[in-house]
């Protein structure tokens, strides 16, 4: 049986401890020799680096697990990379989301004036690091979940234009359907999704069951408008716990109510509903904030405690249960951390599952338009479904899409388009109509002001734009 290497760029995540457990989790279906976790600040990811190789001597105790910050220790003989760095850590989220504030405009990680300033750090760093990894293994899938994926994508199609095993993925459509498909008694592994837009920018156009080859998507959108108080309380249920995630998923159903022909993506909401999103936060307390005292917090506690333990098994945060239980299907593995994130690790492995099996299973991927939206741009770095295997992505025909869409999409791909042009020529001009003609900027002179605070706390994060 082959067994497989995996480095996890972005040790220091908060997610990694979720990743690492899920691997334990999937070892009959995804077979492993080695796991790395790499990061830049090796400080950063020390704790997680800890706490995986106890997770590891309890659980996978013939896998080799290390983490490290050198590059050829991290990459080489390894077969897929997870990606999730997040260039210039949480200080520079938190000035993504704070500065937009300062000029009544939405503050985001990966919408809007934050999106576009953390793109600008992000697509070097990107392109450095699969340069890297390319040097040691050139022949390993790189499967990149760092945001903001849109502009990543953009950007790498340009750099490494024939790599067929750069994938770009994201797992908010995935959110989207484990809330929803319990509606009709479905759950995410029973159905194929039919979908387009850009990253974090898009919609569901259809969800077929595999069994039947019915298409559940009307019947969902059926329930929400005519039992909307139902699917409201079965939303809150289901996110009791996060605040957060909770009331963006009952906007998210009210943006469903006025739009009831498809089921868009959460991330709509900041462009179609900017004055109830900015509404949220504001410059003294934001999403990065949230974060930090919540699920940042939790994780580092967590690890603490399984460190001071020096073991998992026979103790509150023994996994034996859940990896016993596991069956075939990964996707119905809820992971046990204190993160609770159920939907960003499973999607990363079913997808790398699919890969090694040749399974062609689909997945929602970035790939270049290339005709699939035919009256949408031709290079447009479009979200989709599309097939996965051992040769790689293999894109679904969409068809146009309705004027609606076809104008918001445009819009925001020519802001993302501009942007990376800007980062590669070291425009000014074009870094300035990248920010101008986002939606949720909108004014020349925000955009302008945005600007040159950003250029002041990102340093030498940025170029120096001419």
């Amino acid at each position: 049986m082959e067994k497989y290497a995996v480095v996890i760029c972005g040790g220091g995540s908060t997610y990694t401890p979720d990743m690492l457990e899920l691997l334990c989790f999937a070892q009959k279906d995804f077979p492993l020799r080695k796991v790395v976790i790499y990061d830049s600040n090796e400080e950063r990811q020390r704790k997680i680096g800890e706490y995986g190789k106890i997770l590891f001597r309890d659980y996978y105790e013939d896998v080799e697990f290390s983490y490290t910050s050198d590059k050829e220790e991290a990459f080489r003989d390894i077969d897929f990379a997870f990606v999730q760095i997040r260039a210039g850590g949480i200080n520079l989220r938190s000035s993504d989301e704070k500065i937009p504030y300062r000029y009544n405009c939405i503050g985001q990680e990966t919408c809007g004036a934050g999106g576009l300033s953390y793109g600008i750090r992000s697509v070097p760093e990107m392109i450095q690091l699969i340069t890297d990894i390319r040097a040691f293994s050139p022949d390993s899938w790189i499967i990149n979940y760092s945001n903001p994926a849109a502009i990543v994508a953009e950007a790498t199609k340009r750099v490494f234009p024939n790599d067929r095993k750069i994938i770009n993925i994201c797992d908010m459509p995935t959110q989207i359907m484990d809330s929803y498909l319990p509606l009709v008694n479905k759950k995410r592994s029973d159905v194929e999704p039919r979908y387009a837009g850009l990253n974090h920018y898009g919609w569901f156009t259809g969800l077929i069951d595999k069994k039947t080859g019915v298409d559940v998507l009307p019947e969902i959108l059926d329930i929400c408008v005519n039992e909307t108080d139902t699917v409201k309380k079965q939303l809150n249920e289901m996110y009791i716990g996060d605040k957060h995630w909770g009331s963006t998923f009952q906007e998210h159903l009210n943006m469903i109510l006025d739009y009831p022909y498809s089921l868009p993506n959460t991330y709509c909401l900041y462009y179609l509903y900017p004055d109830t999103c900015y509404s949220h936060y504001n410059e003294d307390f934001t999403r990065s904030d949230e974060v930090i005292s919540g699920r940042g917090s939790n994780v580092e506690k967590y690890c603490d405690s399984i460190i001071k333990l020096g073991k998992m098994k026979e103790t509150e945060f023994d996994l034996g249960i859940h990896i016993n239980n596991n069956g075939n299907d990964v996707s119905n593995v809820t992971s046990s951390t204190i993160a609770y994130n159920d939907v960003h690790a499973p999607y990363l492995i079913e997808l790398a599952i699919s890969i090694i099996n040749n399974s062609h299973d689909i997945c929602l991927v970035m790939v270049e338009n290339n005709g699939i939206v035919p009256n949408l741009d031709h290079g447009m770095m479009l979200e989709i479904a599309c097939r996965i295997g051992k040769y790689g992505v293999e894109p679904l025909h969409v068809g146009e899409v309705l004027t609606f869409e076809k104008g918001l999409l445009e819009n925001q791909y020519a802001s993302e388009k501009l942007l990376v042009d800007a980062i590669f020529e070291e425009n000014y001009q074009k870094l300035l109509q990248a920010f101008t003609i986002n939606r949720i900027v909108v004014d020349t002179d925000r955009a302008k002001n945005m600007i040159d605070d950003f250029i002041k706390v990102n340093g030498d994060y940025w170029p120096n734009f001419k």
